[in-house]
């Protein structure tokens, strides 16, 4: 089963996402988009985040994860900010 199939099957569903920092996520799943194909993002609903020893963070109505791996990130405002 692949995993975008997986991820569709969690809606209405109650999930946590574990990070390697060991931080949470923890939602229902409302939806996730796109409706076919490879998923890109997950809409979660009544969200908590926790830090890696359990307590609770955060707290949001609503919250879209990307379902991916971090692979980089830069800086694309602010003083110091280089095109590339």
């Amino acid at each position: 089963m692949s995993l975008s199939k997986q991820l569709r099957d969690l809606v209405s569903h109650r999930v946590t996402f574990d990070y390697a920092n060991g931080c949470h996520i923890t939602g229902y799943v409302a939806t996730v988009r796109p409706a076919e194909g490879e998923v890109l993002t997950i809409v979660l609903s009544h969200v908590e985040v926790s830090n890696d020893q359990g307590d609770v963070i955060e707290r949001h109505r609503e919250m879209v994860v990307v379902p991916s791996v971090l692979v980089n990130y830069r800086q694309t405002e602010g003083p110091s900010a280089r095109q590339r």
